[in-house]
């Protein structure tokens, strides 16, 4: 993998990883149009996911600060009761990646009429959000397992993570606002757990950085995480103007796009 390469794939990752577009299914689409075939990707992949993890703290550092203040006052307050909500919708994806973590690694081979089919599905779900009008309710806990629901779905690849998690929310009668900093702050023990097991395996395995230099790997972290940081600040303005439905109409296109190339 070239630094170009990292660049890009940066690049893909972190836009992806919070606009409502597919990060898994973008970077498959941009491993096959690019011919990238990394014989070691796995830390590459932790890189990236880490970064756009950071960018998220960032973004919502305000947030995370006030949840633990009040986490650690060890009372049964607001902060307590989001933090569990935050805790129930992670359940379904940490199943999921426990007992199918075969067959899901399986997706992530190059099947790009997967990718594309699932894109479609991403769009309509997205269309279903622009004839719902907007509430002021928020993320109740039978609310947050079925969002985490869709969470654990989103991690076949073509189905957007941030784009189903919040046009469930959204369909479930949550506030715009609320749909999406609870569509972002969920992800963060996931996306971090990931990545430390995937590390872990990485160390264990002791096969080195495979043909992605040291310097590939510093340019896909910086990439993921500048654009990350500015996705996840340009989504959260998204969400609240409700503008998901031009993000369906790429998904359309781009769905269409490789399955018809596939074809």
């Amino acid at each position: 993998m070239t630094i170009i390469e990292a660049l890009i794939l940066g690049i893909v990752q972190g836009l992806t990883e919070f606009l409502p577009i597919s990060s898994s299914g973008h970077i498959e689409l941009g491993k096959f149009l690019l011919g990238i075939k990394v014989k070691d990707n796995l830390l590459f992949s932790v890189i990236v996911h880490f970064a756009t993890a950071l960018s998220t703290i960032v973004v919502f550092r305000k947030d995370i600060a006030d949840l633990l203040k009040g986490l650690f006052a060890f009372q049964w307050n607001e902060s307590t009761q989001y933090v569990s909500k935050l805790i129930i919708s992670m359940i379904p994806v940490g199943l999921v990646g426990v007992f199918f973590e075969d067959q899901i690694s399986a997706f992530f081979d190059g099947n790009i009429l997967l990718v594309g089919a699932m894109l479609l599905v991403t769009g309509l779900l997205l269309t279903f959000t622009y004839y719902k009008k907007d509430t002021q309710k928020s993320v109740s806990y039978t609310k947050a397992f079925i969002i985490g629901i869709t969470q654990a779905i989103a991690i076949l690849p073509g189905i957007s993570r941030s784009g189903t998690t919040i046009a469930t929310a959204l369909l479930l009668n949550v506030d715009k606002a609320k749909a999406a900093r609870f569509s972002f702050l969920m992800v963060l023990a996931p996306i971090i757990g990931a990545s430390l097991l995937k590390l872990k395996d990485y160390m264990e395995a002791g096969t080195g950085a495979g043909d992605i230099s040291t310097t590939a790997l510093l340019a896909g972290f910086i990439a993921a995480f500048v654009s990350g940081l500015l996705a996840c600040q340009w989504m959260i303005a998204i969400v609240k103007r409700g503008k998901l439905i031009y993000f369906a109409i790429y998904c359309f296109i781009i769905g269409f796009i490789a399955i018809l190339s596939m074809i």
